[in-house]
């Protein structure tokens, strides 16, 4: 036999084949030649090629899965940060000198005395005019959750909480108890009966 023949009936990979039985379920075949000879050494090939295109399947299948993980993570890590930067900002905002209760709602403009010192004041620059005495710094809104959004930012917070509130009030005006939950089926959902409800 030649070395190409003997690589014709090498397949070109481990392919796992069903086990034969002579009795399958306890019934005698008629021929167990006719049913467990080998086929067309082809079709072993054909075989290993479709086996060795599921695994490159799964393996690009879980490297865009990682993928779209490894993004998510990095947005949530993003996220944290900002979190953590916005919180170190509101509790340095809520230390500057005030004379005033401070009420959720309204802008406060913050300025810096020739000591250091910075303080909120509810007077604008352009109320103070020319007379503003001192460096003017920047100006914030107190949210009613106790946090602080830099003026520039104001309409783009307000416009949020505002469909947050539209939201919320959609779905205390018209509740919908009577749907079903999405991504359930309730054919596979077990029921109950009153008697374990009670």
């Amino acid at each position: 036999m030649s070395q190409a023949d003997g690589e014709e009936d090498t397949p070109p990979a481990a392919v796992a084949l069903v086990e034969s039985s002579s009795k399958p379920s306890g019934l005698q075949l008629v021929s167990t030649h006719q049913t467990n000879r080998l086929g067309d050494p082809l079709d072993l090939v054909a075989l290993a090629q479709q086996i060795q295109k599921g695994d490159e399947f799964v393996r690009a299948n879980v490297t865009n899965k990682l993928t779209v993980i490894a993004e998510q993570i990095q947005y949530l890590q993003d996220k944290a940060r900002q979190v953590l930067e916005e919180a170190k900002r509101d509790a340095d905002l809520h230390h500057v000198a005030c004379n005033v209760v401070k009420k959720p709602g309204t802008i406060y403009f913050m300025y810096r005395r020739d000591s250091g010192q910075r303080y909120f004041s509810i007077l604008s620059p352009k109320e103070w005019g020319l007379s503003c005495p001192h460096e003017f710094l920047g100006a914030y809104k107190l949210q009613h959750d106790m946090s602080w959004t830099p003026y520039k930012e104001i309409n783009r917070r307000d416009a949020e909480m505002g469909l947050i509130d539209k939201l919320l009030t959609q779905h205390q005006t018209h509740p919908d108890h009577g749907a079903e939950p999405i991504g359930t089926d309730p054919v596979i959902l077990p029921t109950t009966s009153h008697q374990e409800q009670s």
